[in-house]
């Protein structure tokens, strides 16, 4: 009997995921990827406990801790050096804990296990998948390979290939534009004035944010623990950041009017300019984000998943989460619909968006509802933000419920997922 093949565009965290939990279900899956060489650029990122129970369903948690730096809590501070934001993992379980890594790190991990399926994993590297066409029995792709036309058919198709996908049907897009906040990003040695498993941010009003995370290493150089700085800015303004010799100086400034000490660091880490008065270009790199609404995720033969999917602002930290938790829910889903080697691909889409609806909604729905209080130039934003947080985090309703939202856990407005319903093994898992 013919075995089902997948095909999965893009190879960042949802395709490799999704790969993984495929080939678990000896399903074939080959995964387009429109980079020649899978080496990921981005900023760190940090995985929430709803990322980390994927990991341990994957099999991969522990390969994850060697390279990631535990992350016990966030914290937030204003210039006053009151705490804007106070959230613990423990607030919501004494085993919780976040897991902050290197992009680099994070593909390697899940690469690694990849490779152990390279029987069921085809790789197609410099692939640029342009089209596609579904008919009653197959979907069939159209595109570049290495510049060479490709052509072929698949039982089903998932298409994670990011915030600016163009292969997600237009039909199903809500919204779609970009943030006019961004980011510069750079990775420096660890930070060695703060707390090493604390995510520090620093905030004056909402235009002004400062991110430390703690990044862990890179497969490498393990020795040597990094972190990750993070600087919000206008999306207009990011080609123009620490350009010239008096740039950094005045920001440096700035910083040291508000956190002396964190300024002190970053004077040791952030480098000159070079003979020219010019910031290295590699070591900033800059930030841009999308808000992505779907109307449904999955129809007949064809799935949308990550970031191409449901792309938000990263205040929230959800961004790697949600895609592994797509990958999950995925599994399961096809596990719901599957018979033999046929699945009901009305019952499979069902079943997925009972599973990833409602938490996708609240998730997206909250991003949108305080982004602008972090970044914006609306004047009344920081002080509405700094006095309502300010007491929510007095109250331990609220305060719980903040650390449960941070962790990814949240299903609903008033319910949750279990971090071991997600973690534990399945009949699948037995086999590896």
């Amino acid at each position: 009997m013919t075995s089902l093949h997948f095909a999965v565009v893009g190879a960042g965290t949802a395709g490799i995921a999704t790969a993984i939990l495929l080939a678990k279900r000896n399903i074939q899956v080959t995964l387009f990827e429109k980079a020649p060489t899978l080496d990921p650029v981005g900023a760190g990122l940090l995985l929430q406990p709803a990322g980390l129970a994927v990991f341990e369903h994957l099999g991969i948690l522990d390969d994850a801790l060697k390279l990631g730096a535990r992350v016990n809590g966030l914290e937030g501070r204003l210039p006053n050096q009151q705490l804007l934001v106070n959230s613990h993992y423990h607030q919501v379980g004494a085993e919780y804990y976040g897991l902050g890594m290197h992009r680099s790190s994070l593909c390697h991990v899940l690469a690694s296990k990849a490779q152990s399926y390279s029987d069921l994993i085809h790789w197609q590297m410099d692939a640029e998948i342009q089209s596609y066409s579904e008919s009653k029995h197959e979907v069939r792709l159209k595109g570049l390979i290495s510049g060479q036309t490709y052509e072929a058919g698949f039982d089903g198709l998932i298409i994670a290939n990011g915030a600016r996908s163009t292969l997600r049907p237009q039909a199903w897009v809500k919204v779609d534009q970009a943030y006019p906040w961004g980011a510069k990003w750079t990775i420096v040695p660890e930070c060695s004035a703060l707390d090493p498993e604390i995510l520090h941010q620093f905030h004056q009003g909402s235009k002004l944010m400062l991110g430390i995370l703690p990044t862990g290493a890179i497969p490498s150089q393990p020795e040597q623990r990094l972190s990750s700085i993070f600087w919000s800015m206008p999306t207009p303004l990011l080609d123009h950041f620490l350009r010239r010799s008096q740039d950094r100086v005045q920001w440096l400034n700035h910083i040291a009017n508000q956190w002396p000490e964190v300024a002190t660091w970053l004077a040791s880490v952030i480098h000159q300019p070079n003979e020219h008065g010019v910031m290295q270009s590699r070591q900033w790199l800059s930030a841009q984000y999308r808000d992505v609404v779907m109307s449904k995720f999955g129809q007949a033969r064809v799935g949308v998943i990550g970031d191409a999917a449901h792309a938000m602002s990263p205040q929230l930290g959800q961004g790697a989460n949600m895609a592994l938790l797509d990958a999950w829910a995925l599994s399961q889903s096809i596990d719901f619909a599957r018979r033999h080697e046929q699945i009901d691909w009305g019952k499979l889409w069902q079943h997925y968006h009972q599973q990833r609806g409602s938490s996708t909604r609240f998730y997206q729905f909250l991003s949108r509802l305080i982004t602008p209080l972090y970044q914006s130039d609306l004047w009344w934003a920081g002080g509405l933000r700094d006095l309502s947080f300010g007491w929510m985090y007095k109250v331990p309703y609220f305060r719980k419920e903040m650390a449960l939202t941070v962790s990814g856990l949240k299903s609903g407005m008033f319910t949750q997922m279990q971090y071991q319903d997600i973690a534990r093994s399945d009949r699948h898992d037995l086999s590896t």
